[in-house]
């Protein structure tokens, strides 16, 4: 039996292969208009010493590989997440996007796992349980975009699983989601008090290393990469861009030239935070509570697109289980109804190829706070005391 699935699977593998080998032509032109490119451009140019950030150099690779716009896509992430480029910087553009995807299931796959051995109760996950993690719709936005928000979630799955018996390693695995800090700004305000006033050093440790790490190899490939990212910075001129968050929203429809609108809903969020911590401080658990704070971080960042809020999966999962545990009455079962329609929809909207910068997409974090909010009347009190991970078995 197990020889017949290793042959099942090298012979899918085969054709998966000849698959994209003959298809080439046609799924280069559809990649070459998604964000992976980026990834693929600043990657090309560090692997030959030159800027990551060069806007001109950038917009030539582009432009090259068909990339329709006139203004470049641009890696706005710091310094220390350029070392996630580098390995697609080596390939084609082609295969660097089946690569970069590649990374990306794999980086869904491993959460999901994880998820599981954080939240569940059995050797295998529910029908809901998948259906909602592979049915989530920043899950298809993530693949269909090629953005790296998968990877900051396989980060943030690590660093749920690893925190209470492995903190160096869950520190070390904060890297990934340093990639985009803004939109983690509260959650990681409660870590440092978290750190400080549980002396979590170690955990400290790890987060340092890697972040040393990051940054040294980002500048032997580039010395001068923390200036060309401030200058990068400086003609994007981010502040003038409408970007479809909720706050970019409320600032756009009502206070369009007051930039500071944009962080009054992080304000009014750092003050629920540090109340939610204080509140459990004594029995914090980041595998049980930190889903909050990440579920809050999203819906009050200043900047963030949909692709970001993949990042969430873990609170969405968590919220998945409670219900699915509890004996529903129908209002609540007309509830889950709505939610899963309004998933539904942003997945057409998604085939419809409508462009996020529309704005179309901005009450997407609307609905899984809301969602998780509801959810969480079916918890227990939130399970306060945290379950130990389960091993992953064969099945998972």
């Amino acid at each position: 039996m197990r020889i017949l699935k290793i042959v099942v699977n090298l012979s899918l593998g085969c054709v998966l292969v000849w698959f994209l080998a003959t298809h080439e032509q046609k799924i280069r032109t559809a990649a070459a208009g998604r964000d992976s490119i980026q990834y693929w451009a600043a990657g090309k140019l560090l692997v030959h010493r030159q800027n990551p950030y060069s806007v001109q150099d950038v917009q030539t690779l582009e432009s090259s590989q068909g990339y329709p716009e006139k203004r470049p896509l641009m890696l706005r992430t710091p310094p220390w997440s350029v070392w996630m480029t580098l390995p697609v910087g080596l390939l084609s553009s082609y295969w660097a996007w089946v690569t970069w995807e590649a990374i990306l299931l794999a980086s869904l796959v491993i959460s999901m796992r994880i998820s599981w051995r954080m939240y569940g109760d059995g050797p295998s996950p529910p029908n809901a349980f998948l259906l909602a993690g592979y049915l989530f719709a920043p899950v298809a936005a993530c693949l269909v975009a090629g953005q790296i928000g998968m990877v900051m979630l396989l980060g943030i799955a690590l660093f749920l699983l690893f925190e209470d018996q492995r903190p160096f390693l869950a520190g070390a695995a904060l890297l990934m989601p340093m990639a985009k800090p803004h939109i983690f700004t509260l959650a990681w305000l409660m870590l440092t008090m978290w750190i400080v006033s549980r002396k979590k050093w170690m955990l400290l440790g790890g987060m340092a290393a890697a972040f040393l790490l990051a940054n040294s190899i980002a500048v032997t490939f580039d010395p001068a990469i923390f200036q060309h990212y401030r200058e990068m910075l400086h003609q994007q001129a981010i502040q003038n861009e409408f970007i479809p968050a909720l706050s970019g929203m409320i600032r756009a429809l009502f206070f369009r030239r007051f930039f500071w609108v944009q962080f009054v809903p992080m304000g009014l969020g750092l003050l629920w935070s540090v109340s939610y911590y204080l509140r459990r401080r004594q029995r914090w658990s980041w595998r049980i509570h930190g889903p909050a704070l990440l579920i809050v971080s999203l819906l009050t960042t200043p900047y963030s697109w949909m692709t970001d809020e993949v990042v969430l999966l873990p609170a969405i999962l968590q919220s998945v289980l409670w219900v699915n545990r509890a004996k529903l009455k129908v209002r609540s079962q007309l509830v889950i109804l709505l939610f899963v329609l309004l998933d539904l929809l942003l997945l057409l909207i998604l085939r419809a190829q409508i462009r996020p910068a529309t704005g179309i997409y901005f009450w997407s974090s609307l609905v899984w706070s809301s969602w998780y909010w509801y959810a969480r009347s079916f918890s227990q009190d939130c399970a306060e005391t945290p379950s130990k991970a389960r091993p992953l078995s064969p099945s998972q």
